[in-house]
């Protein structure tokens, strides 16, 4: 406002400066008149003659009404943008907020988000509804609706009480009582483990399943096969949980055992037994036909009364869940050890993010109990969703504690997923802000007509080469889903899935797993990504039957692990490329060379000797030198003394030149005739069974 009045008054005072002088004209002239009409005009004179006096009056109440209207003026303004700031809208945003939650902050349709944050470095492509946002694209959205921020604490700040449950401390020891072993039985595969079973608890395991084999125990020595692949995994997990091992070697009965290899075998991985100066027991038995199953069970109480095992049956419960399915007619069922406290029927119980009111308690054998004691082996019906093998088990006071116990897990891993997903997108913008900026500094000199061609040229290029991938990377890509009896079995394919190490062969995508027998939405599920549905133990009706061949989509049942495994190599072998072995036909020495004259040109022959099998022109031939392959193609002739011929046989003399004229022969070189033949691939992927 003060450089506006101050121009004004320059300006005033140049105009003051014009009329003084313009009166000082006015003065000279005046002064010539009144000496000519002094006595006929005195009146008008004196009013034609403006004194100095009145023109700074007339700027000055000039300058004081201007400043009056300036300052009047810069009131109203600032008044209009403090009124046009309070009337912007505000919207509450949070770090992290997704797209979805943003819109309805804002009161707007998501495709108004969506178009906000085009022409910006972030993917639109790669945004879903769900997507979280990171600060700068929110102020970015938010200042495109022309609306204030208001960062909300709430979502900021606020933390959720843990409601989480968790194990007693440790009991005092003058409450501990003896308990029983929980053993478990390891091994490889085929190695006894169900026989052992059967004959130690007089059941009929072995026979209830497939091959003999039980898929529900876990994964033994034999006599006759020695340390395999598993049987180190095996040794490993009893390191891992610093338990003591008691070594069953069998298969003794076979007239091929050697029970004395396997203990030297066992040292290399630190399994000393009491033989060799260690403290393993080791015993030599039979499951099949039961020979010294008696001093295996005396080997493992031994251990068991020297290791004084106590345990604490007051209180809440704690145990494992071994394993889990769903029971037609009981809906959901855990087999599971108790650790601590002794499960009773209406117990509250919950394991990972399922819990349980106990309806039902069952043994080994089916029989109905009322209470397990800890290392009681116990199954357990009640609950309302399935645990996962290996859940820990805990009990609670009440209902509404297990199911704050259960949302708060849920609540937790929300949480987790959600750290992932920024970490991600986090990694995705910077990706594209990369290329963004490599982009720009590729064309930042070009004319745009240039710029938008060449960005045409690529984008087409681009599209050709997708089609091009998704076309070879499907048929190299097996998309799999897995249905077990039991979460124990289902677990046990996933961990050797895991193993899986030929991914730059064939890609193999775990689409969904459960428990359960094969359903309409596992067929819809296959249908979509092209998969194929792998089933243990489980049915698959005539009406799921249909509706999968219907829609061309492979459904594989089996009975026993490895079979399934074995399904699985072959499935992954038939989705790779064919590979050319070469087969020999025959092969020749070189004797002799020289050339003949066709036309203008000399062409180099050599005289050969059959040596075995024979020589067809048509087919494909190499040439040997030092055991190095120096030329590969077809013949241009193959002569038997002066005549054409198609083949020659072992023994016979021949002169033969090649497709290539360039090549020179050397005496003792070696011509190879073989053929070509496509053999299908295998996987090289050994999961090791």
């Amino acid at each position: 406002m003060n450089q506006k009045i101050l121009k004004l008054e320059n300006l005033l005072r140049f105009h003051t400066v014009f009329r003084q002088l313009h009166s000082l004209g006015q003065r000279r002239m005046l002064a010539q008149w009144n000496h000519v009409f002094s006595s006929a005009y005195p009146v008008w004179t004196a009013q034609l003659c403006i004194r100095p006096w009145q023109t700074d009056r007339l700027i000055g109440a000039a300058l004081s009404q201007y400043r009056l209207l300036v300052t009047k003026k810069e009131e109203r303004s600032q008044k209009s943008q403090l009124f046009s700031t309070k009337s912007k809208k505000e919207v509450e945003v949070w770090i992290g907020m997704t797209i979805e939650e943003l819109a309805r902050a804002m009161k707007k349709d998501v495709d108004h988000v969506y178009g906000a944050l085009m022409n910006t470095a972030i993917d639109i492509d790669s945004l879903e509804a769900h997507s979280h946002l990171d600060e700068v694209w929110i102020k970015e959205v938010v200042k495109k609706a022309g609306m204030k921020l208001k960062w909300s604490k709430l979502k900021q700040d606020k933390v959720r009480e843990n409601k989480d449950a968790v194990r007693r401390p440790q009991a005092d020891p003058a409450l501990l009582t003896p308990r029983s072993p929980v053993v478990t039985i390891m091994g490889h595969v085929d190695h006894g483990k169900t026989t052992l079973l059967d004959k130690l608890r007089k059941t009929q395991v072995a026979a209830m399943e497939a091959g003999g084999i039980t898929q529900h125990i876990g994964a033994f020595l034999a006599a006759d096969d020695g340390v395999m692949k598993q049987t180190v995994e095996s040794i490993q997990h009893a390191k891992d949980a610093q338990v003591p091992v008691v070594l069953a070697i069998n298969k003794c009965d076979k007239a091929e055992a050697d029970p004395e290899k396997v203990k030297k075998e066992l040292l290399a991985y630190d399994v000393v037994c009491e033989d060799y100066g260690g403290d393993v027991q080791a015993v030599h038995i039979s499951a099949l036909t039961g020979d010294n199953l008696m001093a295996l069970a005396e080997a493992t109480i031994a251990l068991a009364e020297m290791l004084e095992l106590k345990a604490d049956p007051t209180g809440p419960v704690e145990g494992t869940v071994i394993e889990s399915f769903t029971d037609k007619g009981r809906g959901p069922v855990t087999t599971a050890i108790i650790q601590r406290g002794t499960l009773r029927k209406g117990s509250i119980l919950v394991a990972g993010k399922s819990w349980a009111k106990v309806r039902l308690m069952f043994d080994e054998n089916g029989k109905t109990i009322h209470e397990a004691c800890p290392s009681m082996p116990v199954g357990i019906v009640g609950w309302r969703d399935l645990p996962s093998a290996g859940d820990e088990i805990l009990e609670v006071e009440s209902e509404p504690r297990a199911r704050a116990v259960v949302d708060w897990r849920k609540y937790e891993r929300e949480q987790e997923k959600n750290k992932e997903d920024l970490k991600i997108i986090e990694e995705k913008r910077k990706e594209h802000q990369e290329a963004h900026q490599k982009a720009r500094e590729k064309y930042g000199n070009m004319h745009w007509k240039e710029r938008s061609f060449l960005k045409y040229q690529e984008k087409k290029e681009q599209k050709h080469l997708k089609s091009k991938e998704k076309e070879e990377g499907d048929s190299h890509i097996l998309p799999i889903i897995i249905k077990g009896d039991v979460d124990g079995s289902v677990e046990a394919i996933v961990n050797i899935m895991d193993t899986y190490d030929a991914s730059h062969e064939c890609k193999l995508e775990l689409v969904h797993f459960g428990v359960g027998d094969v359903s309409e939405n596992d067929v819809n599920l296959a249908e979509t990504f092209c998969g194929v549905i792998y089933g243990f133990n489980v049915n698959a009706g005539n009406v799921i039957q249909k509706s999968a061949a219907k829609k061309g989509v492979k459904i594989k049942l089996h009975k026993i692990i490895y079979h399934l495994i074995e399904d699985l190599q072959e499935e992954l072998s038939s989705r790779l490329p064919c590979t050319v072995q070469e087969y020999p036909i025959g092969e020749a020495s070189i004797l002799a060379t020289f050339s003949v004259t066709e036309g203008k040109k000399k062409v180099p022959v050599a005289g050969c000797r059959v040596q075995k099998g024979q020589l067809e022109k048509q087919k494909k031939f190499k040439l040997i030198r030092n055991g190095d392959v120096i030329w590969k193609g077809s013949l241009t002739s193959l002569k038997h003394h002066k005549d054409d011929v198609s083949v020659i046989k072992t023994g016979m003399d021949c002169g033969l030149s090649l497709s290539e004229e360039k090549i020179e022969f050397k005496v003792g070189d070696e011509i190879v005739c073989y053929e070509e033949k496509e053999v299908p691939a295998k996987t090289s992927w050994d999961p090791g069974f």
